[in-house]
C-alpha cells in the first residue's frame, strides 16, 4: 500500500479543481466506484497478512473519509453557485409592465346568443329557460303535434328509457317546451325569447345531433301578423346590419300555429358569392305564425280573449350566414386555432347602442 499519500493529494486536487457538478460527479465514480482508484486498492487487501491488512485497510478509509469529506464539500460549493448563477441569468424586473396573459375568445354561438338577447332585450323581450330532458307532454302533445306526426319518431328523436308507466322522455327537439311552461305558469300578456341547446338524430354540413335554437313568443289581446312581421324585419335588420335588408312572408304549414309562415331574406349569389342584403334570391331563414288557439286553450289561456305570435330559428344557421362559416361541425371541434381565428374578444357585450 504505497503512494497512498500522493493518491489522496492527487485526488483532492481534481476534487478542488472540478468546474462543475457533472465534472465533480464523474471524479467521485473514477475514485469511488466498483471500478475506483480507492476501491481497487480496497480489493487487494485480501492478499495481505492480518497485520498488514488492518494497518493498510485503516489508511484506505481514512483516505476515502477525507475524499468523501472533500466532494461533499465541493458539491454544496457547485450548488451554491449555480443557485446564485440561476437568480442573476433569471431575475425578473419588477418594475416592468405586468405581461399579458393569453386573451381568451368568446366563442360565436355564444356571440350570437349575446346578440340576439341585446337585440330582442331592446323590444322588451325577456329570456325564458328550461330544461333539456322534457316529458313528452311538453314537448310534442300541449304543441298540438299529433301522435302519429314524423317529428315523433325514433329517427328524429332521442327518447330515454322507458319510465315503470312506459312513458317515455325526450331530449327535447326545439325549445317551444319552454314556451308551454312559460304559458302555463304565467298570465299574459307574456313577452319572452328562449334561446337554448336542442337535439335531433342528424348529423351533416348544416345539421347536428346537439344544436341551438332561440324561439320568440307574445301572448296578449292585440297582436297579429303585422306585429310579426315588424318584428322579425327589425331583428333581421340589426342582426345582419342591413338597414334595408327585404324579407318575404311565405305560407306553410306548422302545428302549433296558424296561420302559419315561413320567412326568406333577400340575397345575392352574384360571382358565386353569397351576400345579405337586396338582390335577385332569396334565402329561407326561420319559421313564425300565429299562436294555434289550440296550444292556447292546453295551457289554460282563453283564445277567444287572447291571440299571439311566435317564431324560431337555428342559431348556428344564422352565426353561418352572418360570419361566413361554410359548415356547422367545425363550431363543435374544439379547434384552438379555430377559436383564435374566429373567436371574439371578452367583455365586447353586444348592444344596440354600441352594435352587434
Amino acid at each position: 500500500m504505497e503512494n497512498l499519500e500522493e493518491l489522496q493529494e492527487s485526488l483532492l486536487n481534481r476534487v478542488a479543481t472540478a468546474g462543475d457538478l457533472e465534472a465533480l460527479e464523474s471524479l467521485r465514480v473514477q475514485a469511488l466506484g466498483k471500478k475506483g482508484e480507492v476501491t481497487q486498492r480496497l480489493k487487494t487487501l485480501g492478499s495481505l497478512t492480518p497485520d498488514e491488512r488492518k494497518e493498510a485497510g485503516q489508511r484506505l478509509n481514512r483516505v476515502k473519509e477525507v475524499l468523501t469529506e472533500a466532494l461533499d464539500a465541493r458539491r454544496a460549493d457547485l450548488e451554491e453557485r449555480a443557485l446564485e448563477s440561476r437568480l442573476v441569468n433569471e431575475a425578473v424586473d419588477v418594475t416592468l409592465p405586468a405581461r399579458p396573459a393569453e386573451v381568451g375568445r368568446i366563442h360565436p354561438i355564444s356571440q350570437t346568443f349575446e346578440e340576439l338577447v341585446a337585440i330582442f332585450g331592446e323590444m322588451g323581450f325577456s329570456v325564458a329557460e328550461g330544461p333539456h330532458i322534457e316529458e313528452d307532454y311538453y314537448n310534442f302533445t300541449a304543441l298540438n303535434i299529433h301522435e302519429a306526426h314524423p317529428a315523433r319518431q325514433e329517427m328524429d328523436t332521442f327518447y330515454m328509457r322507458p319510465a315503470a308507466d312506459g312513458s317515455r322522455k325526450v331530449l327535447r327537439t326545439h325549445t317551444s317546451p319552454v314556451q308551454i311552461r312559460t304559458m302555463l305558469s304565467e298570465k299574459p300578456p307574456i313577452r319572452i325569447i328562449v334561446p337554448g341547446r336542442t337535439f335531433r338524430a342528424d348529423h351533416d354540413a348544416t345539421h347536428s345531433p346537439m344544436f341551438h335554437q332561440v324561439e320568440g313568443l307574445v301572448i296578449d289581446k292585440k297582436s297579429h301578423m303585422g306585429h310579426l312581421k315588424g318584428t322579425l324585419t327589425a331583428f333581421c335588420r340589426a342582426f345582419f346590419g342591413v338597414d334595408d335588408l327585404p324579407l318575404r312572408f311565405r305560407p306553410s304549414y306548422f302545428p302549433f300555429t296558424e296561420p302559419s309562415a315561413e320567412v326568406d331574406i333577400g340575397c345575392s349569389r352574384e360571382g358565386g358569392e353569397l351576400k345579405i342584403g337586396p338582390g335577385k334570391d332569396w334565402l329561407e331563414i326561420l319559421g313564425s305564425g300565429m299562436v294555434h288557439p289550440k296550444v292556447l286553450a292546453n295551457c289554460g289561456i282563453d283564445p277567444n280573449e287572447y291571440q299571439g305570435f311566435a317564431f324560431g330559428m337555428g342559431i348556428e344557421r344564422i352565426a353561418m350566414l352572418k360570419y361566413g362559416f361554410p359548415d356547422l361541425r367545425i363550431f363543435y371541434e374544439t379547434d384552438l386555432r379555430w377559436m383564435k381565428h374566429y373567436g371574439f374578444v371578452p367583455l365586447e357585450i353586444p348592444s344596440m347602442v354600441r352594435g352587434m
